[in-house]
Order: structure tokens, then C-alpha cells, then sequence
């Protein structure tokens, strides 16, 4: 049987396996082993910048980092090089653009790790092998000495596991599938739960307990990720033999595919823009809120990480939210294509960071910090445009890559977050506290209303190309 018929069947069968939620069973392995990775990714990334701040930075501690002298260089090189994004070289701008550099490398990596995948291994290989680079990376963490060493570990092993087991589930739905979207959706709200149980156990560990024993909780959530991707693996979508070290040929691009290439190329800057707001939440903003929330109850103080888990509740609640909402107006009315729903999407999260200005000025005229309902004001607001923003994202990059081309473009689609962590929110974090927090603030909302316009502009000129039709052929397989 050829590559192409075995494709098709596969995809007829999953047309019909419902057993997940109305979803092929893969799905389900999938998503559990995403959130296992996720857990143990957030459970890090929750309290990273605060260990950097009030601790590995900290005389005593930064001088037994292997390798950290010549890493402070290179950012001082950076800020020497390009000193209007990073020539601020405070305390807090090193922390920042620490966290945020592995942030965004973790969305370059997986580009090779696609390239790896698609020509070479095979996505099961290449996502079980960076698995276990992931497991021992989080461990190294735990010791400072190996601090470096074990982000260099996490980010060749994400860089194996994070674009194709995103390229697994696209591929367990034809492209005429309506349920790609919701399926990408449902992937999401695994991740969400990750988000919400990690930020209370390691990070409650790290800063109740001990800063390393944050790491080993995070540790663990990848040992059980690695297992489940293991066990549930006959589930996932045929992939084609490979011989080890051979390249598969690919079929050749048309000079319509090659304007789709970079079409999705053009607009990774836009969507980097589109989500300043959010990826701020595990960087400038924790430090912000530590200072302008009420986080005292009954005389005990919240662990500021646990704002994390409080966007990740909301995030679950108002994803759930917006797949109901979709399903009901696609039984009424024609249900807008993904690049209407980002543009919708980055609308609403838009006025999230202008709540936190509000904060801001409250607290700067009464001196007091401001009740939690300011948080809710801007995690809901967040929330609800981000569910319309990278999950369909995933779906539009899966749905118009180029034939062959799928991992790769799901990797590069995850550029856009090197961008939006690295070169955006590392350095616009690097400004907490050397201008004022309401600016600060006001700032991204700005930069948000941007990207609107210009991913507006790109529906109307570009829907027809962002919305490929499945082939006659193809929808009747």
C-alpha cells in the first residue's frame, strides 16, 4: 500500500474514532503527555525569573554558575549591540532577558527539531528522544552549578518534542475536518491544567520551601510525560517508513505553495505583537504584582506564582467558553475562519494590559496596592482573546502549510513566540521600574492595537490563501 493511501485510510478511520470527547482517541495520549510536559515546563518557567531576582543573581550564589560570566557577556554584547532594545543592564533587566532568552529559544529549536522529524526520524522518535533530554535538563536545574547546562538540555530536547507532537495532532484530522480547530482547542485546555496545578506545587516548593525543590516537582511532570507519549503511541498517526540517515524526498513546492511559505512568514512579527500581553504574565508582571496585589490573607502571603495558576483557572474556564460558543454560532451561522478569529481574539486581549494600567494608577494616587479584582479584570480579558489567538493559530499554520511541509511550518509558526518572548518581552520587561507602571502598561496595549490592524489588513487581502479548500478527492477519502 502506498504512503498516500495508507495516509487516506488513516484519515477516513479518523474521520469515524469519536471515543475522545468527539475526537480521535490519539488525541487524548497526546494531550495527556502535553500536559505532563507543560506541567513541568510552567512549573519551571513560574518561578524562574523570581529565583534569578531574589536569589541565583544574589552574591554567593551567581559565582557558582558554570559558564555564567561568559553568558553575562553575551548579553552585555547584546545590549552594547542593539542598545535600544537591550542596553538596560539593571538587575532586573537580567533576570528578564534571561528568562525570556530560553522563553523564546524554546520556539526556535523546535525548527530543527521539525526539520529532524519530517526528513529523518519520524515524529514519534524525534518527540520521545527529546523527552528524555527534557528529563534530565529539569533535573540539572536543581544544582546551581548546572544551571546553564540544563537550559541548554531543555531547549534541544523541546526543541525535538514541542512542533511535532502539535504536527501529531494536526495530522489525526483530514483538512475538510471542521473538528481540527476544536480538537486544537481541547489540546490547549490540557495545557491549561498544567498551568494551573504547576504554579501550586513547585512553585509553592520554591518559594515556601527551597528554590531546587521547585525543579524536582518539575522534574517528575517529565518522567510521567515520557511515559504516557510511550504507552499511548499505537494511537498516533501513521508515519512513513524511514530509512535511518536517508531524507525522504519531498514533493516540490508550486509557486502558489512558496506564496503560502511566506505569506505564514510574514506574519510571525504581528502575531509576536498580538501576545506581549500574555507572555508578560511569566516575566515583568509577577514582579509587578508581588508589589501592587493585595496577595495577604488571614496574616499568610500567596506565593506570587500562584497568579500564574489564577490566569491558567480563568484561561480553562474561558476556553471552555469560547469552543461552546463557537460550536453554537457554527449551528446558526457560517463560523468565521481562523484569521477572523485571531484578529477577534487580539481585539479583546488588548485591553487586558490597559486594566493593569488602571491598577497602576490607582496604586501611584493612593500609595495602597489594589484588591484582586483588578487581576481578574485583566486575566479575564487576557484570556478570552487568547483562546482566539494561538490555539487557532496552530490550526491555520496546520491547515495552510504546503504538503509535506506540515512539522515545519508548525515549527516556524512557533517563531513567533521567540519573538514575542525574546526580542519584545525580555527587553519591554527590562523597563518595569525605570519608567512608570501605568506607561509600562499602556505601552503593550499599544503595540497590541498594532497587530490588530495589520492581521485585519492580512484577512482581507490574503483569507482566500490562509483558507485552503480541501481537494474533491480528499474530501471524499
Amino acid at each position: 500500500m502506498s504512503t498516500d493511501n495508507a495516509a487516506a485510510n488513516a484519515a477516513a478511520k479518523a474521520k469515524s474514532d469519536t471515543a475522545f470527547l468527539g475526537h480521535p482517541k490519539g488525541l487524548g495520549w497526546l494531550s495527556a503527555s502535553e500536559f505532563w510536559e507543560r506541567f513541568s515546563y510552567y512549573g519551571m518557567q513560574s518561578i524562574l525569573v523570581l529565583y534569578l531576582l531574589n536569589y541565583l543573581l544574589k552574591p554567593g550564589h551567581i559565582e557558582q554558575v558554570w559558564g555564567f560570566e561568559a553568558f553575562h557577556r553575551m548579553l552585555q554584547w547584546l545590549g552594547r549591540a542593539i542598545p535600544w532594545l537591550f542596553g538596560n543592564q539593571t538587575e532586573m533587566a537580567v533576570a528578564s532577558m534571561t528568562s525570556q532568552l530560553y522563553a523564546g529559544l524554546v520556539y526556535v529549536t523546535p525548527l530543527l527539531g521539525g526539520v529532524l522529524a519530517d526528513r529523518f526520524l519520524g515524529r514519534t522518535r524525534t518527540v520521545a528522544i527529546g523527552t528524555l533530554m527534557m528529563l534530565f535538563g529539569t533535573f540539572l536545574l536543581a544544582l546551581n552549578q548546572t544551571f546553564l547546562i540544563g537550559l541548554a538540555f531543555l531547549l534541544a530536547g523541546v526543541g525535538c518534542f514541542k512542533g511535532n507532537i502539535a504536527s501529531q495532532v494536526g495530522d489525526l484530522y483530514r483538512i475538510d475536518d471542521k473538528r481540527r480547530a476544536d480538537g486544537f482547542q481541547i489540546y490547549f485546555m490540557g495545557i491549561q491544567l498544567a498551568v494551573i496545578t504547576a504554579p501550586l506545587i513547585c512553585g509553592t516548593l520554591g518559594q515556601k520551601v527551597d528554590w531546587h525543590l521547585g525543579f524536582v516537582a518539575s522534574g517528575v511532570g517529565m518522567a510521567l510525560a515520557l511515559a504516557i507519549y510511550l504507552f499511548g503511541r499505537r494511537h498516533f498517526p501513521p508515519e512513513p517508513i524511514r530509512q535511518t540517515g536517508k531524507a525522504e524526498k519531498a514533493p516540490p513546492l508550486t509557486l502558489r505553495d512558496w506564496g503560502v511559505v511566506i505569506l505564514l512568514v510574514a506574519l510571525l512579527p504581528f502575531l509576536a505583537l498580538s501576545i506581549i500581553g500574555n507572555q508578560e504574565i511569566f516575566n515583568a508582571y509577577l514582579v509587578w504584582a508581588e508589589k501592587n496585589y493585595q496577595l495577604t490573607a488571614f496574616g499568610w502571603t500567596v506565593p506570587v506564582s500562584w497568579m500564574v495558576s489564577f490566569d491558567a483557572v480563568i484561561s480553562s474556564v474561558t476556553m471552555i467558553g469560547v469552543i461552546a460558543f463557537w460550536r453554537w454560532y457554527g449551528k446558526r451561522r457560517r463560523e468565521p475562519d481562523e484569521i477572523t478569529k485571531i484578529v477577534i481574539g487580539v481585539l479583546i486581549s488588548m485591553l487586558a494590559p490597559l486594566a493593569l494600567a488602571g491598577a497602576s494608577a490607582v496604586v501611584a494616587a493612593t500609595g495602597h496596592p489594589v484588591n484582586i479584582g483588578w487581576a481578574l479584570a485583566f486575566h479575564v480579558t487576557n484570556d478570552i482573546g487568547f483562546a482566539n489567538v494561538l490555539p487557532v493559530g496552530l490550526a491555520l499554520y496546520s491547515r495552510a502549510a504546503p504538503k509535506g511541509l506540515g512539522g515545519t511550518m508548525i515549527a516556524i509558526y512557533y517563531l513567533h513566540l521567540f519573538f514575542a518572548n525574546f526580542v519584545l518581552v525580555g527587553p519591554l520587561g527590562g523597563l518595569l521600574g525605570s519608567m512608570p507602571d501605568t506607561k509600562f502598561w499602556l505601552l503593550h496595549a499599544g503595540l497590541m492595537a498594532a497587530a490588530a490592524v495589520v492581521l485585519l489588513f492580512a484577512k482581507l487581502l490574503f483569507g482566500r490563501v490562509l483558507s485552503p479548500k480541501a481537494a474533491p478527492q480528499t474530501a471524499q477519502a
